[in-house]
């Protein structure tokens, strides 16, 4: 072979930009294996089963002649083609379409087959519908024990507040013991002692936290006319009656 003439106008036309080359052959690639798929169509010999589906299709899709017993004995009671069946023309034009079973499954295989499709289908509703359900459920929950949390929290601090109330108030009327062990609250070294004797205390008073409060605001305002709500010592319990609202938080609110 001759060698190429660089400085020939055949060789400098050539596009010769970065990646061209491979662009150009993948695109003959593909082409190439598009012309060898159609050959091996036309050249694929046909199946037994497409052979009978095609005649089948061709026969189907021919109108019956007068050869055909069925359509002859028909012209003879009157019947035209196209026409609609029956003695007013009520009935069908087109004749019933076939339903051809190809496959080796035994009768009512299909309907079994759809049955059990829609009864999977209906038992993943079911499973998400329980799911949703259960999620919606434990959302609520979750809602619900916070809420009672900060209502407790709160209703702990208002007993705080309380004791502390009372405990000044008590002893600026010089009472040096509480009339309830709780109604103050105890000192720092007491809380220090012993875990297990604060706990046998508590316990054994057998009063919740709003029993408590209740009772130590009922102390405040019949003892000291004092309303722990409205942070206010009245004169006296006609004073506290007539311009406080009312013994709890939400009187107040």
């Amino acid at each position: 072979d001759e060698e190429e003439d660089y400085m020939s106008d055949l060789f400098i036309k050539q596009d010769v930009r970065p990646g061209l080359p491979m662009v150009r052959r993948v695109k003959e690639a593909i082409q190439k294996e598009g012309k060898q798929k159609e050959a091996n169509e036309k050249n694929r010999q046909k199946s037994i089963k497409e052979e009978e589906k095609e005649r089948r299709d061709l026969v189907l899709k021919s109108a019956l002649g007068n050869e055909n017993k069925g359509f002859a004995l028909l012209q003879k009671m009157g019947y035209k083609s196209g026409q609609a069946l029956g003695k007013s023309g009520e009935g069908i034009v087109e004749p019933i379409p076939l339903n051809i079973k190809t496959g080796l499954s035994g009768l009512g295989h299909e309907e079994l087959k759809k049955r059990k499709a829609e009864e999977k289908l209906e038992n993943y509703r079911q499973k998400l519908h329980m799911k949703k359900q259960a999620n919606e459920q434990a959302a609520d929950q979750f809602r619900e024990r916070f809420k009672t949390k900060q209502e407790e929290r709160k209703m702990e601090g208002d007993l705080r507040k309380s004791q502390r109330a009372c405990q000044q108030l008590d002893m600026q009327k010089d009472i040096d013991v509480p009339k309830e062990t709780w109604f103050w609250i105890e000192p720092e070294e007491e809380d220090k002692k012993d875990e297990e004797d604060k706990e046998d205390e508590c316990t054994g008073s057998d009063l919740s936290v709003s029993e408590k409060l209740h009772i130590l605001t009922a102390y405040l305002r019949e003892e000291h006319f004092y309303c722990i709500w409205c942070g206010t010592t009245y004169e006296d319990s006609e004073d506290l009656s007539s311009n406080c609202p009312g013994d709890s938080a939400a009187d107040h609110d």
